[in-house]
């Protein structure tokens, strides 16, 4: 083209333009599409001129205004190639704002009319629903609606013609539809699927033929008419929409005549209310006449008219109260919308709706059809591809990048981001190695990026277009637009994504007759993509802005909010923009640097690691999975990975296979295992293929109804990749035969499964079975869930036999829809098997682990007699069973009779269930005749009244025998011997049958040789008085049993009296209990037997069966034992809950006197008249068998105390009366061979001060009263003073207990008035404080006297009065006062007051105001004694004075001028220290605890220690102040006689030489000195060792704590060669090592004396314990050795115990480092020991080899093996080790390996042990069983005080129920107090 002249004028410019133009009409064109959508040009386009053509479209552009043109004239200009002139000419004069627009009739062409405007504009006609229909004759009216029809066609053609504009391409570009997967969802499809899922194409899923024919087929009326399309943003519901359209117009949907396709977001810019024809004729398309009768006729053919709304999720307003009513009410669209879904609107007619995913309008039907469209699976995306690229070379590519890249395939499964990445493809292909788009594309965004880079024109600076274009779509999100006008976006941005595809038109209609051209992005998420675009680049956003675009949607929120959020995907974009490959891109794109850039992409880093260390739900973590992988950031990746929790739940919300893709990337940064949850959410039925490979899953598990096999299938090809999957779940889905086909072909390739749940899938026979025959090959397989499926009774049989045939089968479990196998692999038995410490070395065990247990459960299953036939012939090939349960079946009698007869033929180890099966009394019978022969059978529980039928077995001889030191342990405790193996004694329970006295014939025949020595429960029957009396006669023919229970069967009183006949004529019969309101019932034989009583109960499990939380069996209160420990059960009669009359009670008593002895009878009755209770009294003496009687709460009179004060004087066998508030008497008797003496009780019996002359008359009368108890009654001070009036003569020779008499401290002075009148009181303890206590001990002779008062609040007016008393009771020795309100005034006057004639008196007083009156007030209380002083102790801390006084005084009034001459004290001091010196003259003992002294008392502290008659000295853990150390020193070298000085913790600073020195200087009587912890320094040892080597009479040394090493010990040794007499030697916890107890190896032989080293905490190892082993051997006095936590290790052990000293009685190696060869050693040197005492091993790996006692130990009252590692295995050779130590009173085995075996062993020994007191198993592994058979231990060894239980298996509650039942079981951390033993 020839050059133009700048100077051209409008006209010229339009020349030139034309000019242009006419080369390129193609392009023309499709720009007039573009930016007049709707406009038909009619004819003009049609005209043979081009140039008129070009000229006429050119006219239309320019008259849509200045923005179009203007757009128009960039696109020119950028597009085309313009010369430079034209080109800058153009955009100055039309290119902007400001530019001139001149019409084209300025130009002077020729004028045109005014085009036409095509469908959608407006047209002239008649204004819809505003005036009357005229008449029209039919012909008329059908040919209307005929050409209205047509129109619509041909409109749909013009606008839905096959071209799908996106980016990248022209307008007129044409892409094949690829129909994605459409799956039906909570409504029934209109069809009858086979699946509920279906396409959207002639392909059909999960293998049904479906075309889109069947979605509006004839068939669909039956069904909704209103269908929800539901998906992601991106899957193509617009697209699918149009392509309806498009199908339509080409006659494909011809069951419909009409079809209207509305937008949303059109449909939102409309502002005013419309009616319903207004919308389908002035929005869509009207009619060109006639539109009433067009109308008239869509409402007379509705169902020919289909109706689609786009975009449902986007409606801007609510749906009204009321919808209209008819089609001439005006409102909103959504209004209109809720009108047709509920049919008051065009009734009839079919709507289509498509919205993402989250809460619908409340307008829509709850019948509604719900679709799920989901995106591409990958046959769609290869096909997709092939119809992308043109050529079979891109094609091939193509496909190969996507086979090979994952990540791209799985973006591929989104529609929209399969067309953004062949865009990529077909840009990048030709320069692209195979492989390498997974660098280029790895990413959403980068996708993005690399498809705006390949459409931006080459050369072409796009800098400020795309910058534009980012602003645009922020701006507009924003404020919530994605339809814009021509005036909302420069022309320049414009003409720029019109240019690339980026920007799309349309015609919208904003009301009636009011239309407009509207402008958006091809996509939503190409809008949202710009606006994270100039989030990230643009200057004017803030790093704050920027971070809090960074957020994460829940999609969980949808269900309360109508309208999805248009910012959703931009924190994903922002996040892959924030990747550090879109760093060269930004920062082209700012011009801002790389570093400007960086920042901004680590401020949206930083705010994903912050959500990323959050805990989130389901649908945010998806989110940020995909934000996170945008990043492409290993280290925020593991960030995330780690975060996540190990349960991860996701609940009710869609997820999609790109979903799942993302969390798979992230799980596999991660280290840990984790368990995937999806539960009721949609899931695309190809999604479980994205979790292939995924090695991180341990647990995943799927409920979902929309799963079908398309997802079975899926999910099996991805199970054999996921390495460490454990558990798999497949619950509540609606797979058939053809999905589990494909899962039971998987399974065997997933080798590690341990749990698999199929539950509620509608399986069906085959499915179950085919499932189960895949077993034999999951070999660590745990359990199979296939609950809640179809199974039939055929096939549960057939599940029965592979059960007893496959081999890790262990349980199978069938109860109406559940069915759950259980297995037990055979790898991991194998596994336990030679791991288990209790396995290892026992072959009865292992092969009692290779045995399979089988569990069988059908209860409920209607299983017939023929069934049970079946049933019977497949259980006898199982060897063993463990449980049998077929309750609530239909097996009749006959079909009950023949299980039970098989049972006996059966190896079952528990239970046989046969309950709620239809048995009679007859068939009853025929049970118990089949089980005659059963010599398993341990319970069988009958009760036709609740439909009770359930056998339990007993473990098969065979088995007793493999765990006979495991099994049964009540045997055990009856000092049954090891060597028996213990009875089965079975249980016969016939409760509730309806059983009268004329059944016990046959029932008595039928039971003859079952019982064996077991128990009979006949309870709950009506035998009555006839029966009992019958069945009295039968029980010899029954044999011995073991109980038989009776109650609640109408027996009368005198029929249970007579059954106490049995005593004498049953010889089993020992116990007979009855509660006769209750109709209780029992007779019993031994105690055993009380576990077993109740109907109610079970027999006790093994320890392996036991629950945590399940009932405890009731344990029995103890049996007595003989001497020579042969058990002594007697004969008891219990009755309670009854009215004994005289007479009833003296016929009771006349059939007692008939039974044998010895006999406990126990009655509790209602109320008993003082006539009963003589009559009881008055038969005593006849019965002298009895050895218990007692009444248990049954009220008394007030005068029973004396009444039975009488007894001791009437029957003398009476032993004990124990009476307790009038309602509990107890009376023990003696056998004729006990001594005589008695104990009496009397407590809370409302005794006063008007009783106690009579009732100390009567007990007057009594030989010898060993103890008084008179405690919670009301005698009061009076009562104390009358009663210790009668005290002298009582003949109490043990206690007198009057506690809680309400007593005051007048009773105090009372009892000291009293003592001298009471030569035989030995101690009196009187405490007045919350908890009045008040004891007197008495002795059978006279003795010395000790006094005890706590709280007593005395007054200085008291002092008087209890000096004298004090002063009169001469025989009183010691007196302690604690606590009693006494001044340091009160003191000092009592101790002048108190006078003697002669004697000692020690006298103990604590005060509160002792620990701050220091020792110069104390002093003062000294000097006032009226006494010497001989021994003075004080402590701060405890509060207390302690002083001995010696009486009479004696005066030495020259030792008193001679210590005032060492007294520098001031001369006001001089009387007071003249006085102390003359009370202290005789002082031999003073002792300073945890004391601070001060100079003053340091200079008296010296006075002190100046008499020359001081023995010992002592303070310990005080503080001298500087000052006095030196008065300290000076009195202590005045201490010549000192024979015992303790400064043990002292601090005494840098002067603790000096002190040291002046306490050691010239000492030759030193005998005991005790230096712990003193501050031994170099000096200070030098000091001490010059001191020893003097101290030739030292017997005790000891310095602990003080840090001395080899070399000090060196010094030491050399000291210690005078102390030749030296018995005992502490050293521990100092620094000795090896080469420091070599020197005190040396000196050991030069001891001959020494009795006792301790060298405890020194780090000797075995060199220098060897050889302090060698010198232990040459000292023949050794008796305590101590060397515990030493390194010593095996070598020392060995060597100690080939040379133990001969008189050891302790040992201490805890913490020594010894192992089992040590210590087996050791025990081997040990056993026999003569004089051993104590033993510690505490804190060494001993490994099970405990030292084994064969011999015994005679003396041993302590063993110590804590934390050694013991297990069960060597609990047995323990216990009977301490069996062989009768004096042992305390046992240590605390945190060891010890379980129920172990317990049960201790259990029983316990009663064999007479002076054990204490028992320690804290933190072992006994749970409730092992703590129930302790207990019953304890109840048979009354002496222990307390067993430890702290932290063992054992459940809070069953623990509190133990203890109550046996408080000396102690489950707390802090020890209790411990328990005085029970008496008897």
């Amino acid at each position: 083209m020839d050059p133009i002249s700048f100077q051209l004028d409008t006209k010229n410019q339009w020349v030139c333009l034309v000019r242009l133009l006419s080369n390129d009409p193609e392009w023309l064109s499709a720009k007039v599409k573009f930016f007049l959508p709707n406009t038909d040009l009619g004819s003009r386009n049609e005209a043979p001129d081009p140039t008129k053509r070009v000229f006429l479209q050119l006219r239309e552009l320019h008259a849509q205004g200045p923005a179009t043109w203007q757009a128009f004239i960039h696109c020119v200009c950028m597009e085309l190639e313009v010369p430079l002139e034209l080109e800058v000419l153009l955009l100055s004069t039309w290119g902007h704002e400001g530019g001139g627009f001149p019409s084209p009739l300025e130009t002077g062409e020729e004028s045109e009319p005014e085009p036409q405007l095509s469908h959608g504009l407006k047209r002239p006609h008649q204004s819809c629903g505003s005036s009357p229909r005229p008449k029209q004759s039919r012909k008329q009216y059908l040919e209307l609606a005929k050409k209205y029809l047509q129109l619509l066609r041909t409109s749909a053609q013009q606008r839905y013609d096959g071209k799908l504009p996106g980016p990248g391409q022209p307008t007129a570009f044409r892409q094949a539809y690829i129909p994605t997967i459409l799956q039906w969802g909570r409504a029934t499809a209109p069809f009858n699927p086979q699946e509920g899922a279906s396409m959207g194409s002639p392909r059909a899923e999960d293998g049904m033929d479906v075309s889109l024919q069947d979605l509006f087929n004839t068939r669909a009326d039956k069904g909704p008419r209103v269908t929800v399309l539901l998906g992601k943003a991106g899957m193509g519901k617009t697209t699918l929409t149009r392509w309806l359209c498009q199908r339509w117009a080409d006659g494909q949907l011809d069951r419909f005549q009409a079809l209207f396709l509305f937008e949303f977001r059109q449909l939102n810019l409309i502002t005013s209310v419309l009616t319903l024809p207004q919308l389908l004729f002035d929005v869509y398309l009207s009619p060109e006449v006639g539109s009433d009768a067009v109308f008239q006729y869509l409402e007379e053919n509705a169902s020919g008219v289909l109706l689609i709304f786009d975009g449902l999720e986007e409606a801007l307003h609510p749906c009204s109260g009321r919808d209209g009513t008819g089609p001439e009410d005006p409102g909103p669209a959504l209004a209109l919308f809720s009108g047709l879904c509920r049919g008051t609107l065009l009734p009839g007619c079919r709507i289509m709706a498509t919205s993402r995913p989250g809460k619908l309008p409340d307008c829509l039907p709850t019948e509604a059809a719900t679709i799920h469209m989901w995106g591409f699976d990958g046959p769609r995306v290869e096909e997709y591809v092939g119809h992308f690229f043109s050529t079979q070379p891109l094609q091939e590519a193509a496909l190969a990048e996507l086979r090979v890249n994952r990540r791209l395939r799985s973006m591929c499964a989104v529609p929209a981001l399969c067309r953004v990445t062949c865009l990529c493809l077909r840009h990048l292909l030709p320069g692209l190695s195979p492989g390498q788009s997974a660098a280029l594309l790895p990413t959403v965004t980068q996708n993005y990026v690399q498809m705006v880079l390949a459409l931006i024109p080459p050369g072409y600076r796009a800098t400020s277009s795309l910058m534009g274009l980012g602003e645009v779509a922020l701006e507009a999100l924003e404020t919530g637009k994605v339809i814009f006008s021509a005036k909302d976006i420069p022309p320049s941005v414009m003409a720029f994504g019109a240019a690339l595809g980026l920007l799309t038109s349309f015609c919208v209609c904003t009301g009636p007759g009011q239309q407009q051209i509207g402008y958006a992005f091809t996509h939503l998420s190409l809008q949202e993509f710009f606006a994270a675009l100039h989030l990230m680049v643009s200057p004017s956003v803030e790093k704050d802005a920027l971070a809090r675009h960074v957020t994460l949607n829940s999609r969980w929120v949808l269900r309360t909010k109508a309208r999805l959020g248009l910012l959703d995907h931009v924190p994903a974009f922002l996040a892959g923009l924030a990747s550090f490959a879109c760093r060269p891109f930004l920062s082209q794109l700012t011009q801002q640097g790389e570093a400007w850039v960086g920042s901004r992409q680590a401020e949206v880093i930083q705010a994903l690691k912050k959500l990323a260390t959050r805990r989130l739900t389901g649908p945010k973590v998806i989110e940020l999975c995909h934000c996170v992988g945008e990043t492409q950031e290993p280290e925020l990746a593991s960030l995330t990975a780690s975060s996540l929790p190990y349960h991860l739940p996701f609940h009710n919300f869609l997820l999609t296979y790109t979903d799942l893709a993302a969390l798979t990337n992230i799980l596999e940064r991660r280290d840990t295992p984790i368990h995937l949850a999806f539960e009721g959410c949609p899931l695309e039925p190809c999604c479980p293929e994205a979790l292939a490979g995924c090695g991180q899953v341990e647990n995943l598990s799927f409920k979902s109804r929309r799963c079908g096999d398309a997802f079975a299938e899926a999910l099996s090809r991805s199970l054999p990749t996921m390495r460490s999957l454990k558990k798999l779940g497949l619950a509540g889905s609606k797979i058939t035969a053809r999905g589990i086909q494909h899962l039971v072909q998987a399974l065997p390739l997933c080798p590690h499964l341990e749990e698999i749940s199929f539950q509620d899938n509608q399986l069906k026979n085959q499915e179950v079975l085919k499932i189960v025959e895949v077993l034999p090959s999951l070999p660590w397989l745990r359990k199979l869930d296939l609950s809640q499926n179809n199974v039939s009774t055929s096939t549960l049989l057939c599940l029965t036999k592979a059960a007893v045939t496959c081999p890790t089968i262990r349980m199978l479990q069938a109860r109406k829809t559940d069915l759950i196998i259980l297995l037990s692999p055979l790898a991991e038995a194998a596994a336990e098997l030679h791991g288990s410490p209790d396995l290892r070395g026992n072959a009865s065990q292992s092969r009692e682990a290779q045995r399979r247990s089988l569990t069988l459960r059908l209860p409920e299953c209607q299983l017939t007699i023929y069934d049970v036939e079946i049933l019977i012939a497949q259980l006898r090939e199982c060897p063993y069973l463990d449980e049998v349960d077929l309750a609530g079946n239909q097996l009749e009698n006959e079909g009950c009779r023949r299980v039970a007869e098989a049972a006996s033929q059966w190896h079952i180890a528990r239970k046989l269930n046969l309950s709620d099966n239809g048995l009679s009394v007859a068939g009853m019978y025929g049970v118990l005749s089949a089980l005659s022969t059963c010599r398993t059978l341990a319970d069988l529980h009958i009760s036709l009244k609740h439909k009770t039928v359930v056998l339990t077995f007993a473990p098969e001889l065979e088995e007793q025998e493999a765990t006979q030191e495991r099994a049964v342990f009540l045997d055990s405790l009856m000092l049954q011997m090891p060597s028996e193996l213990p009875q089965c004694s079975p249980r016969i329970r016939l409760a509730h049958c309806g059983l009268r006295a004329e059944h016990l014939e046959r029932l008595c025949a039928a039971l003859e040789g079952s019982c064996r020595r077991g128990h009979l429960d006949l309870s709950g029957n009506a035998l009555g008085d006839p029966g009992a009396a019958q069945l009295a006669r039968w029980l010899p023919r029954l044999g011995t049993l073991q109980s038989l229970n009776l109650s609640e069967n109408g027996l009368s009183l005198d029929t249970v009296f007579s059954l106490a006949q049995c005593f004498s004529t049953v010889r089993w019969v020992l116990h007979l209990d009855v509660s006769f309101d209750s109709q209780r019932v029992i007779l019993r034989g031994d105690r055993r037997a009380s576990v077993d009583e109740l109907p109610t109960q079970n027999v006790s499990p093994a320890p392996r069966d036991l629950p945590a939380g399940g009932p405890l069996p009731e344990f029995p209160a103890g049996a007595q034992t003989s001497g020579i420990g042969q058990p002594c059960t007697p004969r008891s009669f219990c009755l309670t809950e009854c009215q004994l009359e005289p007479l009833s009670l003296a016929n009771l008593c006349e059939t007692l006197e008939k039974c044998p002895g010895p006999l406990e009878v126990k009655l509790s009755c209602v109320a008993l008249s003082d006539q009963s209770l003589d009559t009881l009294l008055w038969h005593l003496p006849r019965l002298p068998q009895l050895s218990l009687l007692q009444l248990s709460q049954t009220p008394l009179p007030t005068w029973s105390p004396f009444l039975l004060a009488r007894l001791f004087g009437l029957c003398p066998q009476v032993q004990k009366v124990d009476l307790r508030s009038l309602h509990e008497v107890t009376l023990h008797f003696r056998s004729s061979s006990e001594q005589k003496g008695g104990c009496c009780g009397f407590t809370d019996c409302g005794l006063s001060q008007d009783h106690v002359e009579t009732l100390c008359k009567l007990l007057g009368r009594c030989e010898d009263l060993s103890q008084l108890d008179l405690s919670a009654n009301q005698l009061g001070d009076d009562g104390l003073r009358c009663l210790l009036e009668w005290l002298p003569p009582l003949p109490i020779s043990g206690s007198l207990n009057l506690s809680g008499n309400s007593m005051s401290q007048e009773s105090a002075l009372c009892l000291m008035e009293t003592l001298p009148s009471c030569p035989r009181v030995r101690e009196a303890t009187m405490n007045l404080g919350l908890e009045q206590s008040f004891w007197i001990h008495f002795s059978r002779e006279q003795t010395e006297q000790t006094l005890r008062l706590t709280e007593c609040i005395f007054s200085p007016e008291h002092m008087t009065r209890l000096a004298a008393g004090l002063s009169q009771a001469w025989q009183l020795t010691e007196l302690e006062l604690v606590r009693c309100c006494l001044s340091l005034e009160d003191l000092a006057a009592f101790l002048s007051l108190v006078q003697r004639p002669e004697g000692l008196l020690s006298l103990r007083v604590e005060e509160r105001w002792m620990g701050r009156a220091g020792l110069l007030a104390l002093s003062q209380v000294c000097a006032q004694a009226s006494g010497n002083v001989t021994e003075i102790s004080f402590s701060e801390t405890q509060q207390q004075l302690c002083i001995q006084l010696r009486f009479p005084r004696q005066e030495n009034p020259e030792a008193v001028a001679l210590r005032l001459a060492h007294c520098d004290l001031d001369t006001h001091h001089s009387p007071l220290f003249r006085q102390l010196m003359d009370r202290c003259t005789w002082l031999r003992r003073l002792s300073l605890s945890q004391v601070n002294i001060c100079t003053n008392g340091s200079r008296l502290l010296r006075s002190f220690l100046s008499l020359s008659e001081l023995r010992e000295f002592r303070l310990a853990s005080s503080r001298v102040s500087p000052e006095g150390q030196a008065y300290l020193a000076s009195g202590l070298s005045h201490c010549h006689q000192l024979e015992e000085l303790d400064l043990s913790n002292s601090q005494l600073g840098k002067e603790g030489s000096l002190v040291l020195k002046g306490a050691l200087e010239d000492k030759c009587w030193l005998k005991r000195l005790d230096l712990s912890h003193f501050p031994l320094d170099d000096s200070t040892l030098a000091v001490l060792a010059r001191a020893l080597s003097h101290t030739t009479l030292l017997q005790s040394l000891c310095l602990s704590r003080n840090d001395i090493g080899d070399t000090g010990c060196y010094h030491l040794s050399k000291a210690l060669r005078a102390a030749i007499r030296l018995e005992e030697l502490g050293l521990s916890h100092n620094q000795i090592g090896d080469t420091g107890a070599q020197h005190i190896a040396a000196i050991l032989p030069t001891l001959p004396e020494l009795r006792k080293i301790d060298l405890s905490a020194n780090g000797i190892g075995p060199t220098g314990g060897v050889q302090l082993v060698e010198s232990f051997a040459l000292c023949k006095h050794l008796e305590e050795l101590m060397l515990g936590c030493n390194p010593l290790g095996d070598l020392t052990a060995l060597r100690l115990a080939r040379g133990l000293p001969q008189h050891l009685r302790v040992l201490h190696l805890q913490s020594s480092r010894l192992g089992p060869e040590g210590a087996l050693s050791l025990g081997q040197a040990l056993d026999g020991c003569p004089h051993l005492e104590e033993i510690s091993l505490a804190e060494n790996n001993l490994a099970g080899q405990v030292p084994h006692l064969c011999r015994g130990l005679p003396l041993l009252r302590q063993i110590d093996l804590g934390s050694c590692k013991i297990d069960n295995q060597a609990a047995k050779p323990l216990a009977t080790g301490f069996v062989l130590c009768p004096a042992l009173e305390e046992i240590l085995l605390s945190w060891n390996l010890l379980g129920d075996e172990a317990a049960a062993e201790l259990a029983r020994v316990l009663p064999r042990m007479d002076r054990l007191k204490r028992v320690d198993l804290e933190k072992n592994q006994i749970t409730a069983y092992g703590a129930g058979l302790l207990a019953e231990g304890l109840a048979q060894g009354s002496g222990i005080q307390v067993i430890r239980l702290w932290n063992n298996h054992i459940p809070p509650d069953v623990a509190q129920r133990l203890q109550s039942h046996e408080p000396r079981l102690d489950f707390a951390f802090f020890p209790n107090q411990p328990q005085a033993p029970r008496g008897p």
